[in-house]
C-alpha cells in the first residue's frame, strides 16, 4: 500500500509497504524526518523529476560485522597502506563524487541537489557521516551513509582508483566494530556487497535489530576514531 507522507513527523509502518518496498511518497528532507525515517528502518531514494519516494524493502540487505569476508588481495592492499583512511572531513565532496562517478550497468544519479542538501544538514547536525580514502591528499574513494545508534546505514560510494572505495569500506567496519558497531545496512542486494558478505534477511528480522540496536549510544567521535 502507497501512503502519502503528511507534513506531521510521522510514517506508516513499513510493513505495509508494497511487494517492492516502496512506502510512501511526499514530505521533506528534513533532519528530525531523516532521522525518524531511519530509525524505523525507511529510507528517501527517487530520481530527479519525482516527487519523494520512501521505501523498506523485503527482505533486507545487510552485514554483520563479525561476518566481514576480505579478499585476499583485498587484504594485501589494505596492508600495503596505499590510501589514507580518513572521516568526515570531506562530506559534500564523496556525495557529490557518488553522484558523478560513472558505474557499470547505472544510467544517471538518484543523489538530486535536493538529496544532498538535506544529507548535508544531518552531516553537520552529526548522524550522517562519509569514510574517505585519500591518496596524496587527493581524495581517492569513499562512502557515505547515516548512523542509526550502533547500526550504519551505507548510501553510496565512488573509487576513482582501483580498490579505493573497499578499502575504505573493510577499514570503516574494522575500526567501527571496535567502537560498537553492530549492523551495517546494505538495504537492497548487490553483487559488489554481498562479496563482503551481506546478506538478505526479512525485513522484520531487521526491524527488530534496529529497534535494539539502534537506540543504542552513538559510536563517539567518527574523526577521531580514523586518525591515527
Amino acid at each position: 500500500m502507497l501512503f502519502r507522507i503528511p507534513q506531521q513527523l510521522l510514517f506508516p509502518d513499513p510493513e505495509l509497504a508494497e511487494p517492492d518496498g516502496l512506502l510512501g511518497v511526499g514530505g521533506d528532507l528534513s533532519i528530525d524526518r531523516l532521522r525518524l525515517a531511519y530509525s524505523m528502518g525507511i529510507f528517501p531514494w527517487y530520481s530527479e523529476g519525482q516527487p519523494i519516494l520512501w521505501h523498506s524493502p523485503d527482505p533486507r540487505f545487510v552485514l554483520r560485522p563479525d561476518a566481514l569476508k576480505v579478499r585476499r588481495s583485498l587484504g594485501k592492499r589494505i596492508r600495503q597502506q596505499r590510501f589514507e583512511i580518513r572521516a568526515d572531513t570531506a562530506f559534500e565532496s564523496v556525495m557529490r563524487l557518488c553522484s558523478s562517478v560513472e558505474r557499470p550497468g547505472q544510467d544517471g544519479t538518484w543523489i538530486t541537489e535536493e538529496m544532498l542538501d538535506g544529507y548535508l544538514a544531518l552531516h553537520e547536525a552529526g548522524y550522517a557521516h562519509s569514510i574517505e580514502a585519500w591518496r596524496d591528499e587527493r581524495l581517492v574513494g569513499g562512502i557515505y551513509g547515516v548512523a542509526t545508534g550502533s547500526v550504519f546505514s551505507g548510501e553510496s560510494m565512488f573509487a576513482l582508483e582501483s580498490d579505493a572505495s573497499k578499502v575504505a569500506f573493510v577499514t570503516a567496519i574494522q575500526r567501527l566494530q571496535k567502537s560498537g558497531l553492530t549492523l551495517v545496512d546494505c538495504q537492497v542486494h548487490t553483487d559488489h556487497l554481498a562479496q563482503f558478505g551481506a546478506v538478505e534477511v526479512p525485513r522484520r528480522v531487521f526491524l527488530d535489530a534496529l529497534m535494539s540496536m539502534g537506540s543504542g549510544l552513538p559510536m563517539g567521535s567518527w574523526t577521531a576514531l580514523f586518525t591515527v
